[in-house]
């Protein structure tokens, strides 16, 4: 297929090109994959600026998505790539094999500084989904900083840099230029952009900017990052969010209302704090899909309602293929024992047989699914079984069908159970995360209110 980049598209390329670091912060959707797989083409090609370039991705783009956009381009046909995955055996086979762009998921990171050591090879390096090395206690970033010394380019690829916030931005900003723009330590960036939040005596447990501080860190970011609104460049198809509430039989509001009681009397007397909340949110949402883990990790099933819901809206789609997100690995295997023909994400060539169309249904958890996938070619209707509480899982889902090359309006369903915590935890999402997290604790301490009465 013939490349004929957008305005914009140009533009970020060239970026690239004429920076050694660049954060690339563009929107889901707006083709960060072959825009810098352009860039990377020019800079072995034409430049002579890159000699073995990495690309680190989640896994399922690692798999699917970088090598399906190095295939699908015209100016892309003469690179050569060779995928660093599977068993160690596997991986060091792949690393053997001369190629332009070496491809490993995230998780591998650690192992591939282990195995290199001084010796890394890989004078470009690029990251895609650079938030997930947000976290400057992970192992993978702890890994990439000791061998950043030898990188001579570095590209990182996100459309959400600070998810949590701007303490976010420190880990990703020391990877791309080692500490020149926000500090050398995370220690020396919260002390000079932020102020303590809520503490616990000389215990910390978070930070608030300082006044006028994200305006500067913004400045300090602006010659190291490009960001670009996908709205203000694209014309994308209408999104359409449609909630399905529906009311428990007798039956199973009577079976939910018992085990909600024992999962939150135990907590009735005392304090509900984060993560006590996340703990009986689990608890209630998997009861509100109809199954729930014991003591002993095992699914126990007591209803089937949201799985008829299910059912009528897979009825509506008349033999359209939809996309459907799970939270559970119960909720994963109920729904392929109801469908056979369901097929899960995880499977081999899933990703582009889904967008052949050879799929009626696909089967996702938003956090295996959630960034770099293209699937809009396959289908225009996503169910979410049970809703998420992580507004970057949710939006970076949603925009696995809501992208460029999308024909039709994006349908986009919620089942959620009346009278639980689906409605709830769905609204909570799209708060800010604060707010969001505030809200979380409220709704569950009015169902231990409810339950105490």
């Amino acid at each position: 297929m013939k490349y004929e980049p957008f305005e914009y598209q140009a533009f970020t390329k060239q970026f690239i090109i004429s920076h050694s670091a660049a954060g690339v912060f563009l929107d889901m959707g707006m083709g960060k994959t072959v825009i810098t797989l352009t860039a990377i083409s020019e800079l072995l090609q034409d430049y002579f600026d890159a000699r073995n370039v990495l690309v680190i991705a989640p896994l399922k783009p690692a798999e699917d998505t970088w090598p399906a956009e190095i295939k699908k381009w015209d100016h892309l046909k003469d690179l050569t790539y060779s995928l660093v995955l599977g068993s160690q055996e596997a991986r060091i086979r792949a690393l053997d094999v001369p190629a332009d762009i070496y491809i490993i998921n995230r998780e591998n990171v650690v192992w591939l500084v282990n195995y290199f050591k001084r010796d890394w090879p890989f004078d470009m390096v690029v990251i895609d989904e650079l938030s997930s090395f947000k976290s400057s206690k992970a192992q993978r970033f702890r890994a990439l900083k000791r061998v950043r010394p030898y990188i001579h380019r570095i590209v990182g690829l996100t459309g959400t840099p600070a998810p949590n916030g701007l303490l976010d931005l420190w880990p990703q900003a020391y990877l791309l230029d080692e500490g020149k723009a926000l500090g050398r330590t995370l220690t020396g960036y919260r002390e000079e952009y932020f102020l303590p939040d809520k503490r616990n005596g000389h215990i910390v447990y978070s930070w608030k900017p300082r006044l006028g501080a994200t305006k500067e860190i913004y400045k300090k970011l602006s010659g190291l990052c490009i960001s670009l609104d996908s709205k203000e460049y694209l014309d994308l198809p209408e999104r359409r969010f449609v909630r399905h509430e529906f009311a428990l039989s007798e039956k199973a509001k009577e079976t939910y209302k018992k085990l909600e009681k024992e999962a939150i009397l135990p907590f009735a007397d005392g304090d509900i704090d984060g993560a006590t909340a996340a703990v009986l949110r689990s608890k209630l949402l998997q009861l509100a899909g109809g199954a729930v883990y014991d003591e002993n990790g095992v699914a126990k099933d007591f209803h089937d309602e949201k799985l008829q819901v299910l059912d009528q809206l897979i009825e509506e789609a008349n033999g359209q293929p939809v996309l459907v997100f799970y939270n559970y690995k119960h909720e994963l295997r109920r729904i392929l024992a109801r469908y056979p023909e369901a097929v899960s994400i995880k499977d081999e060539g899933a990703v582009a047989r889904w967008n052949r169309g050879e799929i009626p249904i696909l089967l996702a958890h938003p956090a295996s699914a959630g960034h770099g996938l293209n699937l809009q070619e396959g289908g225009h209707i996503i169910i979410w079984y049970g809703p998420t509480n992580n507004l970057e899982y949710y939006q970076q889902a949603n925009k696995r069908l809501h992208r460029p090359g999308q024909k039709q309006v994006v349908l986009i369903h919620h089942i959620l159970a009346k009278d639980t915590l689906d409605a709830a935890v769905l609204d909570s999402t799209l708060l800010p995360k604060e707010e969001q997290q505030n809200a979380l604790l409220e709704a569950v301490k009015a169902r231990i209110q409810e339950v105490q009465k």
